[in-house]
């Protein structure tokens, strides 16, 4: 049992960090990331900016499949939303990339509050499909609608600029990047000690006892869709500026699996899950290129053998995790800290 816990007022009672090892801790990430872009060299300052991405999208999933049990197979499909929108501004009218990035995360949201519809009346499975079958048909207008898209070819745009200053290296955009993902995960947190977060769990958790209780179900999955896609677009406007091309085929379905299997890998439900499993999903493609590089000398053609590896990893993490530990790498994080709240004393 803990000691010194008590809470002696309501602020105390919904902080985010309760106790003096977590702000510690919480202190020791922020100087690390704020130290890392000067003792990283580029290759992961590129890592590092990527997984900054895929943790805003994560996140932005779990809030509509962890907290409210709406499963989504489209969140790629959003991002692309996102890509786009930032491109067209960027390229048409010039305006400011934070400007842009918002104006990303608005139309995806708007997006995503069409696409929830079916949620109203499906749900499971059937949802599951419905978002399947919205993603093809964004990729469908991605496509065709080429005075916006270019179509098949797709739109290349400037880097981003601040301040009169282009946006060009790694190093640069690690900056932007994380900061801006950093307040979207604080914002996430912030939203689960809201009436609005807290109905969230309520229809994940039983959304019919949740109706009786008075909690609409239209304005608050449809709110969830909104937020969760605001989340996949601005992340989508971060890859545009990261990347600087944007076309259909850069956000496959496959890229939707990745982001479902984060989430289950993480935790599902947890904040803290969205980080550690897009980090953890992230970096498994370059711990295989490693040990490709590894085995170069003693198989031949060691890259082409194993070049499939990673789908079937994703699918063998996603079966080991439901099997063996459903609630992810987050539980496995708590079970640690339970663990030292306790130590040496326990039996």
């Amino acid at each position: 049992m803990q000691i010194a816990t008590a809470k002696r007022s309501y602020r105390a009672d919904e902080a985010l960090l309760t106790t003096r090892p977590q702000r510690v801790w919480m202190g020791i990430l922020a100087a690390t990331l704020v130290a890392a872009p000067f003792f990283l060299d580029n290759y992961w300052l590129y890592l590092a900016c990527f997984v900054a991405i895929n943790v805003a999208s994560a996140t932005g999933l779990n809030i509509l499949t962890g907290y409210t049990g709406l499963v989504s197979l489209g969140q790629a499909a959003f991002m692309a939303v996102g890509a786009y929108t930032v491109a067209i501004l960027e390229i048409r009218l010039g305006t400011p990339f934070l400007l842009n990035l918002v104006a990303a995360g608005a139309v995806t949201a708007l997006v995503g509050i069409v696409v929830g519809l079916p949620s109203l009346r499906v749900k499971g499975l059937y949802l599951a499909i419905a978002t399947i079958g919205a993603s093809f048909i964004l990729h469908f207008i991605f496509v065709n609608w080429t005075q916006m898209t270019n179509g098949n070819s797709g739109l290349s745009l400037p880097p981003a600029s601040f301040m009169g200053t282009p946006l060009t290296s790694y190093f640069q955009l690690y900056w932007v990047f994380v900061p801006i993902t950093a307040l979207m995960v604080l914002g996430a947190a912030n939203l689960f000690r809201t009436r609005v977060g807290r109905a969230f769990i309520a229809i994940r958790d039983r959304d019919i006892s949740a109706e009786v209780l008075g909690i609409s179900l239209l304005h608050y999955k449809l709110t969830s869709f909104a937020v969760s896609s605001f989340y996949a677009g601005v992340a989508g406007g971060m890859w545009a500026y990261f990347f600087r091309v944007v076309t259909p085929e850069s956000f496959p379905f496959i890229y939707s699996i990745f982001f479902l299997a984060a989430i289950i890998v993480g935790g599902m439900g947890t904040i803290l899950g969205g980080i550690l499993g897009a980090v953890f999903m992230t970096m498994v493609p370059e711990l295989l290129r490693f040990v490709v590089d590894w085995l170069a000398p003693v198989i031949p053609n060691a890259a082409t053998l194993l070049s499939p590896v990673r789908t079937i990893v994703f699918g063998a993490l996603i079966i080991g995790f439901l099997l063996f530990e459903p609630k992810g790498l987050a539980e496995i994080v708590h079970r640690i800290r339970r663990f030292f709240h306790l130590w040496p004393f326990r039996k």
